[in-house]
């Protein structure tokens, strides 16, 4: 399987194209539940990847801008196969900042025939990544400090397989992302519009009392893996 890497495969967007030996800046792989999302708890092998233009007031993973080791693109395969899991998540850091991002996750769909899942920042192009990969776009809010970060121009590159996530700090940011959703239709644009309290800073009640009254078409989007004391 990993020999077939070293091919050049059907490119399905420019730069698609898989080489076994380049190589990703990898801050760490782990084997663990999903959390978040519309495919939270289902068992996911996360490939965390190095580097990070945002510095947002709720980052839960610093260690992961400045860690790193190069790794091959074969390898990372490999492992991810062996792990056996239902679902393959690429994080951050922010993957799109690597060059070899896209051949990785083409690598990953190709080899793997399962749900591959990148979370990115939202401050970069998303049109970079691959067809058939599923984009989990954050969609920074005021209370992240990094709202002014955010490519806008995503709204429109959002594929139907798509998510959307909001992490809700405080009122003033729910009321931002309500009105960010309900003006630009986003749950028409995508698989799903996920609303998250952050860590620490918002009651999820009030977040779920929020979104109720207002009626709208979210999801509420808790952390499973923190509730369940995972990585």
């Amino acid at each position: 399987m990993i020999a077939s890497l070293t091919s050049t495969a059907a490119a399905s967007n420019p730069g698609d194209i898989v080489n076994a030996q380049s190589t990703v800046e990898v801050c760490e792989t782990f084997s663990s539940i999903q959390g978040e999302s519309t495919y939270a708890g289902l068992t996911c092998f996360f490939i965390r990847l190095t580097g990070c233009n945002l510095s947002c007031s709720y980052c839960d993973t610093p260690q992961s801008r400045i860690e790193g080791t190069d790794v091959t693109i074969a390898s990372i395969v490999e492992e991810c196969v062996s792990s056996g899991c239902s679902i393959t998540e690429i994080t951050g850091g922010e993957p799109l900042l690597q060059p070899a991002f896209p051949a990785l996750a083409a690598a990953l769909r190709d080899a793997t025939g399962r749900p591959v899942l990148v979370e990115t920042n939202g401050s970069g192009d998303i049109s970079v990544i691959p067809d058939g990969i599923i984009a989990i776009v954050d969609m920074k809010t005021p209370g992240s400090g990094m709202c002014d970060a955010m490519d806008m121009n995503n709204i429109g590159r959002l594929r139907k397989q798509d998510e959307l996530k909001f992490v809700i700090t405080n009122h003033d940011d729910y009321l931002w992302a309500r009105n960010m959703t309900m003006q630009h239709e986003l749950a028409k644009r995508c698989s799903c519009v996920n609303f998250s309290p952050a860590c620490d800073n918002l009651n999820a009640g009030n977040l779920a009392g929020w979104i109720t009254a207002d009626k709208l078409p979210v999801r509420l989007n808790l952390q499973l893996h923190k509730m369940l004391g995972l990585r």
